[in-house]
């Protein structure tokens, strides 16, 4: 019988796992062989356009679709929503009406055909300065600003703050973020009439929407089959169908014939959600012997019609005494969705560039004051090392930020130079972080051996570009001593055992242990089947180099072929779930960033980042590395270059195209080096993504002041910014 204390293999008995290895579907996405659900073609297939009136809030006056109805190729023009008198926010709200074509052409033909008169109404979009104001109009019946929460006692926490060394008073902000996914949001929804449907959809839950399509389409869900192979970018956003999946079900049902409506990239900067953005009016106070004793903070979130994001301070930073108050502010604008690692790298920048202050501020080296007041032992290690890597023992602005290049004999190893000249300036900068990432219960997998030798695992699981396709196949063939790619791996359909959404970073830990439950029971029953055969018990088999091996008699073995053909004529198939005992959160992250600064133009060229990550047992080095350098290169990006530009006289979006709205370039990237912690010996898995993209924002804005001694407080890091704070140093 199966040990009820289920585990993974010691990591010096792993031949796959805990190794470097490519993803089983490089090939197919670098070749372009990959479909995504954008690449779908279906017989009488129609596709489908919205109509949105760009405006915060508008009366609608008229909407005639007589005209888009009557263009060559159009077969279907209706209105979003019956009887819709009037646009209450700039989102999903201000879609109006739904065009079908028989091309993409003939759709936008008819958008353009389309009669609508609109008048703009009370301005809702309301800057900060209005959110209090009584006549100021109202966003939703709560009013514009609520207090969504308080924590700490404000009396203790002033207390604290008077008779500190140190105190530093500073604003930090950052702007709303787009999800910025290349695949637009959307769906094909293949449906004729009948009982029946398929819809091919770019989400993040697979097996969470069959219920949420079905309704729409008349169904029950165990009518709809949901399909998701791959797809281009999701960070949170695409969990639910959205109204593009409701009115694309919509359009098939009343048409019986397929529909196709991903989002053009215009609505999809306008609809799809983002990453609220955040006011924080900090207050704290330090010793000269390097401790935090006090911390008050009054936090603004900015997520348009919903309610933001963002932990309650302090963030990961030990402090004696804090006080927190955090207050919601509604717009009339698109609300904010999930996004990794929702509402951290908004307290992370304002918490890094506070700890960074106030080390400056009593004049000891930050590394040293961040690490007194850290109190996990991981982030100690981790700092320690990333510092390491980075240079910062050959470093002349330990303590305070210089005015001198740094010297070619400072630099470590292979560290990039700044571009020549003297009026760049080098810095460097820290940053931690923290998820939980154990998953939970809900998955399961299947895993099927044929006579002939092949092996399936299967689990409905999305694959996000993590890797999860990858690791369903590699651990079953960890455990049966298969090669890397004897495994096929099944995916991304909804018809297979149930996989779990993937948000959190809870993919791994929540599907990992069912396949190594499935893999497991595969094993056990096959030894059942060769102890007659070769003589032992279940459990006294080793599975290696495509054979299986008595482990006391290795002369008796049979070849992997040898032992599955014993099978006759019917395949072994077993159903795993998830072991919580093979999975557990707790996944640390910290980085260090060196950068230069021009201080005659506020150019900020970003030269060197060290991510160092831990998460227990890694299945897939290569992917985790890579997940390292993604969650960089996005917090990069969001330092330097990304945030919404809303037109507050007229209410539109001026950024709502990938012309407008700035993300790092290829030529932006700098040396990149991910890091993995291999002191973590924990022998559990657990999802790590979010944590790489916290620190990054706060890491650059703090090199920045260590290069020229401008502190930066409000994201983006633009050289007008750097230049006033230079101006101000």
């Amino acid at each position: 019988m199966l040990d009820p204390t289920i585990r993974w293999k010691d990591r010096p008995d792993l031949s796959l796992l805990n190794t470097e290895h490519p993803r089983v579907d490089a090939a197919d996405k670098v070749t372009g062989r990959a479909r995504f659900s954008h690449d779908m073609r279906l017989p009488g297939m129609v596709y489908a356009r919205l109509v949105m009136i760009p405006a915060s809030r508008a009366t609608i006056e008229k909407l005639d679709l007589s005209q888009a109805l009557a263009t060559p190729g159009v077969v279907l023009a209706e209105p979003a929503e019956e009887d819709k008198t009037e646009v209450r926010y700039l989102g999903d709200d201000a879609v109006v009406a739904i065009i079908c074509g028989v091309s993409p052409e003939a759709a936008q033909d008819g958008v353009r055909a389309v009669q609508i008169e609109w008048t703009p109404a009370d301005n809702m979009l309301i800057s900060e300065e209005q959110i209090s104001e009584a006549d100021a109009p109202k966003i939703n019946r709560r009013g514009n600003l609520r207090e969504s929460g308080e924590k700490g006692d404000v009396d203790d926490t002033n207390k604290a703050l008077a008779a500190a060394d140190v105190r530093v008073s500073a604003t930090y902000s950052v702007p709303v973020q787009h999800h910025l996914c290349l695949e637009t949001h959307g769906c094909v929804v293949d449906y004729n009439g009948g009982d029946e449907a398929t819809v091919y959809a770019s989400t993040q839950a697979v097996s969470g929407n069959p219920g949420s399509f079905a309704r729409h389409l008349g169904l029950k869900s165990s009518q709809v089959r949901v399909v998701c192979q791959n797809m281009g970018g999701g960070f949170g956003a695409k969990f639910g169908i959205g109204l593009e999946g409701a009115l694309a079900c919509r359009a098939a049902r009343q048409l019986e014939r397929p529909v196709h409506l991903m989002l053009d990239r215009k609505a999809e900067f306008l609809m799809s959600g983002n990453r609220s953005g955040s006011r924080q009016a900090m207050s704290a106070g330090a010793n000269k012997d390097g401790r935090i004793v006090a911390l008050d903070v009054e936090a603004h979130k900015f997520g348009g019609t919903s309610g933001g994001a963002l932990p309650t301070p302090p963030y990961m930073y030990l402090v004696e005494e804090a006080h927190a108050k955090i207050f919601t502010v509604h717009q009339a604008l698109d609300g904010n969705r999930a996004m990794r690692a929702p509402g951290h790298p908004q307290a992370s920048f304002a918490m890094e560039s506070m700890v960074d202050e106030l080390a400056y501020g009593i004049g000891m080296d930050p590394l040293e004051f961040r690490i007194k007041n850290l109190s996990d032992a991981t982030h100690h290690r981790q700092l320690r090392r990333a510092a390491k890597e980075i240079g910062w023992d050959l470093h002349p602005n330990r303590t305070q930020p210089g005015n001198k290049p740094l010297q070619s004999n400072q630099r470590p190893e292979g560290s990039p130079a700044a571009p020549p000249g003297d009026h760049w300036r080098e810095g460097i900068g820290f940053g931690v972080a923290h998820w939980g990432g154990g998953g939970h219960g809900g998955a399961k997998c299947e895993v099927r051996i044929d006579p002939d030798g092949s092996v399936t695992s299967s689990c409905a699981v999305q694959d996000l570009g993590t890797g999860s396709r990858t690791y369903v196949g590699t651990i079953v063939a960890e455990e049966l001593g298969l090669g890397l790619n004897a495994v096929k791996a099944r995916i991304g359909d909804s018809a297979l055992p149930p996989g779990v959404a993937s948000g959190g970073s809870v993919t791994t830990g929540s599907v990992a242990p069912a396949v190594q439950h499935a893999a497991l029971l595969a094993r056990e029953a096959l030894e059942k089947v060769l102890e007659p055969v070769l003589g032992a018990m279940p459990g006294d088999y080793t599975f290696a180099a495509g054979r299986v091996f008595v482990t006391d008699a290795p002369a008796k073995s049979l070849s992997w072929q040898e032992a599955c053909a014993l099978l006759g004529r019917d395949p072994l198939v077993v159903l795993g779930d998830r072991k919580g005992e093979l999975s557990e959160g707790g996944a640390h992250g910290s980085q260090a960033v060196r950068v230069a600064v021009n201080t005659r133009t506020g150019q900020i060229k970003v030269l060197d980042m060290v991510g160092i990550q831990s998460q227990g047992l890694v299945l897939n080095r290569l992917a985790v590395k890579s997940q390292i350098n993604g969650g960089m290169v996005g917090a990069l990006s969001y330092a330097l270059f990304e945030q919404r530009v809303i037109d507050a006289d007229f209410g539109n979006s001026l950024t709502a195209n990938m012309e407008d709205y700035k993300i790092a370039g290829t030529k932006d990237i700098p040396r990149m080096r991910p890091l993995i912690d291999d002191e973590d010996k924990r022998p559990t898995v657990s999802g790590m993504a979010e944590c790489t993209g916290v620190p990054g924002a706060g890491a650059i804005a703090n090199a920045v002041f260590n290069a020229c001694g401008a502190r930066v407080r409000h994201l983006p890091l633009t050289p007008d910014r750097v230049l006033e704070a230079l101006k101000d140093s």
